[in-house]
């Protein structure tokens, strides 16, 4: 049909076998694949096959080639769009559409046996070729589409491979879409390279029911699903028999007791072993069955970073779930916690052969073979996102900012963007530090604050008036009220232990220096939060200016009196005087 070395194809549709199919034959053939994710409105699709310069569509279904259809007159380099399911389209007529089984059908017999002809396409190949162009999200303007090579997949695959070994025999659901980085390099490659199983679901639908009837031995999840799959195995759990119960509650502190021995890179003892295995069969294999989770060797999650509560959790059920951390131009990963070295503040280690390193505007730089090969049509974006070093190595620049641990292990900040100046020129993530206050069970909300005014980080920490309370109880404490509990001494070095241990994870300059335990809870019926439990930044600020004012000052406690709103609606003051807490080295 014309397709020529070096052509570009798009796809566009759900995983499934002619997707692959469709993929393998046009980089066989030497073309490269263009990925369209498959909500993308008509004209969004218009730009990547557009920009992309493809010549051929393979498209999914009915409503795909709609889109396509919309737009024909923008895509004139496009000679056909191959549809693979024929569903309601039998009424359609156009010229521009074939069958997809119809072109499997067809071959130029005038060009000699179709066997030796694809081994000749195959010979004439290079590593160097490209075989897909990934297009980013367009977050900060156009989609950019970058390129990737065959040496970049093989890299990857075998990098990973080396870390955590994939076999001919290993079942793999395809349902990440194969437009995204992460599903090329999850699925296609590691079918090519290691003869890995892969299985389609029936239906977008069925992607949860397909991988509990599959138990796949790899998988990987982005972080909102594996904490959504949290609250769904304790819904379980409470709706479950009165033994079901009492066996979860009884092996599940076992389960941490276990995953904390191995957290602390310390051999689990042949006691704690034991019941660890009881667990395993009495309660949590079943339990992980019910969602395909039983088999499965190695679990990854990506994108924003998981609370460390969440993987504690999976550990402590026999699930060793670990952190990926990369992007579309390293070939997906880039870094990976290893099996037996996961820190919850940290990203991992570079995967064998690639590097990364720290800018002085302390930007996260990253190198390796997994490094594309442009983005397509935009050398200028190309010369920003990579540079050259003294020693001739290629680095991408990510625009993530973060730093590297004393142990050799990235810790991501946040976007460099979203990073905050304080007063001396540092920059710190409010995001970052407020989310690991939080993984603290006795800190409930956490405010950071500093800018260009400020030269080091403080926080006003509310704390998490049950487990505190509890804890209280457990020590013989007696208090009143939360405004009482809050102002203990006792809590106060409670909490200090649980900032110090933060500490650790952060640059020197990012450290929280002084603390204060608010009286109260943040309350969204006092506009401090959105419903959604999101703080509202500018009212608190504005709202306990005395306080934040005290955090910067010599001060050692604050006296207020404030007004609180009850839910019956009427109000009432509460005085208190609040200890201000000093770390002045960031102890850590």
């Amino acid at each position: 049909m014309g397709l020529k070395r070096g052509d570009r194809v798009a796809i566009i549709g759900d995983n499934d076998r002619e997707y692959l199919w469709a993929a393998f034959g046009v980089m066989a053939a030497g073309g490269a694949i263009v990925g369209l994710f498959t909500d993308v409105t008509p004209p969004e699709a218009a730009y990547v096959v557009g920009h992309s310069d493809s010549i051929f569509v393979v498209a999914g279904d009915q409503e795909q080639c709609d889109k396509l259809l919309e737009v024909q007159s923008e895509l004139p380099l496009v000679k056909k769009v191959i549809y693979w399911d024929n569903k309601g389209m039998w009424g359609y007529d156009d010229p521009w559409l074939i069958d997809f089984h119809d072109v499997q059908g067809e071959w130029d017999s005038s060009t000699g046996d179709p066997d030796e002809r694809f081994e000749a396409m195959i010979e004439a190949g290079t590593g160097e070729d490209s075989a897909m162009f990934c297009y980013t999200s367009g977050t900060t303007g156009l989609p950019k589409g970058v390129v990737i090579s065959h040496t970049n997949f093989v890299y990857a695959v075998q990098a990973f491979n080396e870390i955590d070994p994939s076999l001919d025999t290993d079942d793999h659901v395809s349902f990440l879409p194969l437009a995204w980085i992460a599903g090329a390099a999850l699925d296609i490659a590691p079918h090519v390279v290691h003869g890995v199983i892969l299985n389609f679901a029936e239906s977008p639908e069925t992607v949860r029911e397909n991988i509990r009837e599959i138990a796949p031995d790899q998988l990987l999840y982005n972080s909102r699903l594996w904490e959504t799959l949290v609250a769904t195995i304790r819904a379980r759990i409470l709706d479950s028999n009165w033994l079901n119960r009492s066996l979860y509650g009884l092996f599940l502190p076992i389960g941490y007791r276990a995953a904390g021995y191995e957290f602390d890179h310390k051999q689990v003892p042949p006691g704690w072993r034991v019941l660890r295995w009881l667990g395993n069969r009495a309660v949590f294999k079943p339990l992980l069955s019910q969602f395909g989770l039983h088999k499965a060797r190695d679990a990854y999650t990506t994108g924003a970073a998981l609370s460390p509560d969440v993987i504690r959790f999976f550990r402590a059920l026999g699930l060793p779930l670990r952190q990926i951390y990369g992007s579309t131009e390293v070939t997906g990963g880039a870094l990976l916690h290893r099996r037996d070295d996961v820190k919850f503040a940290s990203v991992g280690e570079a995967i064998p052969e690639s590097h990364f390193d720290i800018s002085e505007e302390g930007e996260i730089l990253l190198t390796g073979p997994g490094l594309f090969q442009g983005y397509h049509k935009d050398e200028k974006q190309t010369k920003v996102a990579l540079f050259v070093d003294s020693q001739n190595t290629s680095w991408f620049r990510t625009g993530d900012a973060g730093h590297i641990d004393e142990g050799g292990h990235l810790i991501y900040l946040d976007r460099l963007k979203d990073m905050i100046e304080l007063g001396g020129g540092d920059k710190y993530s409010p995001q970052f530090i407020e989310g690991r206050l939080k993984f603290s069970p006795y800190i409930s909300h956490a405010l950071t604050l500093g800018d260009t005014e400020r030269d080091y980080v403080a926080a006003i920490i509310t704390v998490e008036f049950e487990n505190v309370g509890r804890w209280a109880e457990k020590q013989g404490l007696p208090y009143t009220t939360l405004t009482d509990l809050s102002q203990k001494p006792e809590v106060y070095e409670l909490i200090r232990r649980d900032v110090e241990e933060v500490n650790r994870t952060l640059p020197e300059s990012g450290r929280v220096r002084k603390f204060v335990l608010l009286h109260k809870e943040f309350d969204a019926d006092e506009g401090e939060m959105t419903r959604t439990r999101k703080l509202r930044r500018g009212f608190l600020f504005e709202r306990y200016s005395e306080v934040i004012d005290s955090l910067y000052s010599d001060e050692t406690e604050l006296q207020i009196s404030d007004v609180v709103k009850y839910q019956d609606g009427r109000e009432g003051r509460i005085d208190s005087t609040l200890r201000i807490e000093s770390l002045e080295d960031g102890a850590a």
